[in-house]
């Protein structure tokens, strides 16, 4: 990418879905910090979880599942902005379950 990205997480307050959401922005800014443009956290309603690269969607609670752990959607935005890049060691846990 050449850009900065931007990622959205749109999350539903009815729910109290907001620390969930707050938490794993905190994971992304610490883990990909000046990599990224900005984090922003987007209320909303009917057990929406979504988040975003730009336009682009990487999680959907109804479509995914759930919701992601941390090294899940760490790997889903490397994956997706820098998928040359290492992630230490998140990528030698998946490595272990893939055996």
């Amino acid at each position: 990418m050449t850009h900065l990205p931007t990622v959205t997480l749109h999350y539903c307050s009815q729910c109290n879905w907001m620390l969930r959401a707050s938490w794993m922005a905190q994971e992304l800014l610490h883990t990909f910090n000046t990599d990224l443009a900005a984090v922003t956290l987007k209320p909303g309603t009917g057990g929406i979880f979504q988040i975003q690269i730009d336009d682009h969607l990487i999680w959907d609670r109804k479509v995914d599942g759930g919701f992601p752990d941390a090294a899940a959607l760490k790997q889903r935005v490397r994956d997706y902005c820098w998928p040359d890049k290492a992630l230490g060691h998140i990528d030698k846990k998946s490595e272990k379950g893939a055996l």
